[in-house]
């Protein structure tokens, strides 16, 4: 398979112009429309759709893309690697990861990552939403929600429980639950897009609706007033686990219930020919998560 047009198929869904491509490329867009078509005779599937206003990927593309994206990065790590010029990780990383996530455990991380790979740059997007990642060009997703099915590679980096908390001021004021059915007489403080709370029950997940003054877009807005002693929330271990630590929250234990089980995962498109900026920054992350597991986390 060219490279060539494998770059250009990657050109084009980047600028979704075959004119803008040809620009980039400083070639002309009969030479993109060429490159195209040889690569898709080559697979033996359209990978695009291409109208005289609009270039947009067909299902077959969007298959194809990621494997795309992970040719021209394994050519470019065999470069990198063989060049007496460049070490360590090098590129554009791109990052997709939940906000409270993203500031407490990732952005600490940066300046070393930065420093010790000169030709690497980063590009953290914070988001508590599910982000289409082939589509949108992230290398690596960090997701602490369950996972849902998809073509997307999995790999776990830490457990990371549900946690019902509340502050010492909030539990001195208005007592601990200790039934489920009990949390309806508390104002529970809860994500938006999050309208019940689930437990495990026998093995099995258990959802209770909960009701209460505050709801917000991110864990720090709910974490934030729980902190200030307004309800009680139910959160991860890895959004909580500062607050935890030093007596800021109280961990909450049912009697009729247990606390779900869940995971931080890192997501990638694929898991053929990994960058090695993706395969450096995971590295880091895992060390750094690990570190922390150890220093006395609950």
């Amino acid at each position: 398979m060219n490279l060539k047009d494998v770059n250009v198929f990657l050109m084009v869904t980047q600028t979704q112009s075959l004119t803008q491509a040809a620009k980039r490329l400083n070639t002309t867009p009969m030479t993109v429309s060429r490159r195209l078509a040889l690569l898709e005779d080559e697979l033996g599937q359209r990978l695009l759709h291409r109208t005289t206003r609009a270039v947009a990927l067909t299902a077959e593309g969007e298959e194809f893309l990621p494997y795309a994206r992970a040719m021209l990065e394994a050519e470019r790590g065999a470069l990198n690697l063989l060049s007496p010029q460049k070490s360590g990780a090098a590129g554009n990383l791109r990052v997709t990861a939940p906000s409270g996530f993203a500031r407490r455990t990732i952005m600490p991380l940066l300046p070393a990552l930065l420093a010790n790979n000169p030709e690497l740059n980063v590009d953290l997007q914070f988001s508590d939403d599910i982000i289409d990642i082939v589509g949108q060009g992230f290398d690596i997703a960090i997701r602490i929600a369950p996972l849902r099915d998809s073509r997307l590679v999995a790999r776990k980096l830490a457990d990371n429980p549900r946690v019902l908390c509340a502050s010492p001021d909030y539990i001195k004021q208005h007592g601990k639950p200790t039934q489920l059915t009990a949390l309806s007489e508390h104002n529970c403080l809860r994500l938006s897009s999050v309208l019940q709370w689930t437990f495990i029950t026998d093995g099995q997940p258990t959802s209770i609706s909960v009701e209460g003054r505050f709801s917000s877009s991110n864990v720090e807005g709910v974490r934030a007033l729980c902190i200030a002693g307004m309800g009680l929330a139910q959160l991860t271990a890895w959004d909580v686990r500062e607050e935890l630590i030093n007596g800021e929250l109280i961990a909450i234990s049912l009697d009729d219930v247990q606390d779900q089980m869940l995971a931080v995962w890192a997501l990638f498109p694929t898991s053929r020919h990994l960058p090695v900026r993706v395969i450096t920054f995971l590295d880091v992350l895992k060390q750094a998560m690990q570190s922390i597991s150890m220093s006395g986390a609950p």
